[in-house]
Formats: C-alpha cells, structure tokens, sequence
C-alpha cells in the first residue's frame, strides 16, 4: 500500500478565514470605511516588510514587540554580498510614518490617514489573539493641540456605538513630555529597587530599561507595590496638565464617560501625552481591544522634520468577537440568478446571457459542471439567488429563456434574450 500523502495545514495562530466569515469581515470593512470617510480620513498602504530598523529605533528596542514578538530574518544577499534584515511589520504606525516622511506628505499639509491590513507577532495563540492580526489604525499627522487627541477618542465611541457595541470602557492618561518622564524615571526605578527583591523576572528585566512598563504588571503579587509607585501625572508641567484637560473637557462636551488610570502607559516607547485604551470584560484575558495616543516626537525620531502626531489602532479579530457574539449567522451572499442549460447550444446561448446580465449590473452565476436538469435547480436553489433562468435547445434556438422565479410566488415563462436584463432589473429592484 502507498504512504498517505500528509496534507500541508496552516501555520499555527495564522487562520483562514471562510466565505461564511470573509463576508463578515467584508461588511465589517464597509461599515469602518464608511466611518473613517465621514471624519475626512484617507487611506494609505505600507508594505508588509519593512527594515527591522523601522521598528527598533520607532517602536523602542526595549519593549516586548521588538525584544521577543518580531518576526525578523535576514534577506538574501546583494551581488556584493550585502544583507538587510527584514521584519513583518508588527503594528501599523511605525510604516505609516516612514511613508509620510519618505514621500514628503507634510510639506504642504497635515494628514489624516488610516490603513488596514495584517500585523504579525510571535505570540502564544489565544482568543482573540494570532500570530497573524489585522489592525485598522488611524493617524494624524502635523497636529499640535489636544481636540485631535480627543477627536480620536469620540469617533471610537462613535464606532462602538455604529456597531452596537456594549460593555466598552475607556481609560486615558498623560504620560508629560520626555523632561518630566525622565524626573519620573529617576524616582520611580529609586523606588521599585527598594522592592527588588519582591519584583519578578519580567520587572527586573525592565527595572533599568523600560520601568514605566513595570507599572502595567499583571503578576497580583506586586499590584500592592506599583499602587504606591511615584505617579506620572504628579510629575506633569502646566503645558501638558493644560493639554490633558484640553482632550477631557472635550469628551465632557461630547458626553463620553472615562476612567482616569495613573498606571496606564502603552507598550509602545514613541507615546507621550496622551495615552488611551478601551477595554471590555467580554474577551477574557484580552480586555483591550483598540489604544493609542500622543506621538509627538516619532516622526522627528525616524530622519523627518519634527512634528506632531498622534492615532490609534483597533484589533479587528477582538472588535469582530464582540460585534458577532450572540448574532445569528450572517446570510449568505447571493446572486440576482443562477443559470442552468443542458445542451451544446443552450451552453453558448446561456453563457452569453450571463455576459448580458452582468453588463446590466446584475450578479449571475453560469452553472458549470454538466450534470441534468434536475441537479443543476437543486443547485440553483441552494444558492439562494431570487431566479433561475434555464436555456435548452428549444429556448437556445429561440434566442429565448426561461426565466423561473425561486422565491416567493410566481410561474415560469419565457423571455427574449434581448429583453432579459431590463426585465430582471425591474422584477428586483423595480428598475
């Protein structure tokens, strides 16, 4: 007997997605396009590799994204024997500025920009997070004062509301300019090294290099110890106190309820001011599913003229857990007609009806496959499309067809070929 042929499976925490889901997902897109249209904001497209550089010098070389997540190897050398080392871009804003910055976008303007598409982390697969996610982000460039901050959280709260989203919660914070996190930093590791013996691995990894993040520990065991760590925001000047209340007094006139979080810092190393996240105590572990903030010194960081920015990204699997919990299943995309024909003639006849059909704006699928008559309707009808239009030799030679309603009430009659179209688009959509 042969060996069976082992079948090739997809990479772990990298999913397919069916057509059940895919439309899903398409409608999702529709929905989001639509929202980041209404506020003015434009599309733009990275490449899914970039120079790990990008990230190392924009995201920070001591944040777990770059330190243990990056999908990183080096490219095939050059004619000179030159390599680059590559990485699949692992967030979103990073790439868009070295765009912005690469083909100039700020000379003229600020921007309002926005993308969508895949990131990929080395990660432990979970719900709701994947070796390969997608992530709608959105950024806007060149603009100083604190109502685009506060913008960017009000069209969130516009989205979850569009998609009728409950149980979302947000939580802000100010993380100063990079003077008063250094007065910060100083005191705040003076203070965690008088508990280093009760930190754990994962804090004294950070103690020297990103002690900021030791405030957003998870461990319970040291909940106790980051409670009464030096906070951030006593530590803040007049110009950015003045900013912080700049974006709240923006959400009170808006009426979107937040939660002030002294402990929340991002894990990003390009944010200042302004941070934010909104959680959900429907994705278990996960509970933030979309966060950002204030950026105001990446592009400058990155080889551009300083200027200001901020954005935000949403994770489209953990948003798409929460928009479909509870819904039934979404229905099927259907066609206007499903078209069967027996017969070399009719075969013709019927795939030119087809050509007609959708050159008038009509969605028709042409049956492939042979098989009876009787076969090729239990198709049709499992296709869910509102007709059938059948062609054999006596409506081929005709130049005729049978046009068969599938849905509702209705009796099969026949139709010229010429007047086909017209007669559907006004049977449909009364057109």
């Amino acid at each position: 007997m042969a060996n069976k042929i082992e079948s090739v499976k997809a990479v772990k925490g990298m999913n397919d997605f069916l057509p059940a889901d895919a439309e899903r997902w398409e409608a999702f897109e529709e929905i989001v396009r639509d929202w980041l249209r209404s506020y003015g904001y434009r599309p733009i497209r990275t490449p899914i590799l970039e120079n790990t550089a990008l990230f190392c010098r924009g995201v920070g070389e001591h944040t777990d994204i770059v330190e243990k997540e990056m999908f990183s190897f080096d490219d095939r050398p050059d004619s000179k024997g030159n390599t680059d080392n590559l990485t699949m871009r692992p967030e979103g804003t990073a790439p868009c500025v070295r765009a912005v910055i690469e083909h100039n976008l700020l000379f003229s303007q600020p921007q309002r920009l926005y993308y969508n598409g895949p990131m990929f982390r080395y990660e432990r697969p979970q719900k709701g997070r994947y070796r390969q996610f997608h992530q709608v982000g959105v950024e806007a460039l060149g603009f100083a004062g604190p109502d685009v901050d506060a913008e960017h959280i009000v069209m969130c709260a516009r989205l979850w509301d569009d998609l009728g989203l409950d149980d979302v919660t947000l939580e802000i914070n100010s993380l100063g300019d990079a003077a008063e996190r250094a007065r910060h930093r100083t005191e705040l590791i003076a203070y965690l090294e008088a508990y280093q013996d009760k930190l754990d691995e994962d804090a004294k990894r950070r103690l020297y290099t990103n002690p900021l993040r030791v405030l957003d520990t998870k461990n319970p065991d040291l909940q106790a110890i980051v409670d009464g760590a030096p906070k951030l925001m006593d530590y803040l000047g007049e110009e950015s106190l003045k900013h912080y209340e700049g974006v709240t007094a923006l959400l009170r006139e808006a009426a979107v309820p937040y939660k002030l979080n002294t402990r929340l810092v991002r894990g990003l190393d390009y944010y200042n001011r302004t941070v934010f996240e909104w959680t959900t105590t429907r994705l278990g572990a996960q509970a933030t599913f979309c966060a950002g903030g204030r950026y105001d010194s990446l592009i400058e960081q990155l080889g551009g003229k300083a200027a200001p920015a901020c954005g935000f990204a949403m994770g489209m699997e953990r948003v798409m857990l929460m928009w479909t919990e509870g819904m039934e299943d979404a229905p099927m995309v259907t066609p206007d007609v499903y078209i069967v024909h027996l017969g070399e003639l009719a075969g013709r006849v019927a795939f030119r009806a087809a050509e007609q059909l959708r050159s008038a704006g009509l969605s028709a699928v042409y049956h492939c496959g042979g098989g009876s008559f009787k076969s090729q309707m239990k198709k049709a009808d499992a296709s869910g499309s509102a007709f059938a239009i059948i062609v054999g030799d006596d409506e081929a030679q005709a130049g005729e067809v049978s046009l068969k309603p599938l849905r509702g009430e209705g009796e099969q009659r026949r139709v010229s070929l010429d007047a086909l179209a017209e007669e559907l688009a006004e049977m449909l959509y009364g057109e």
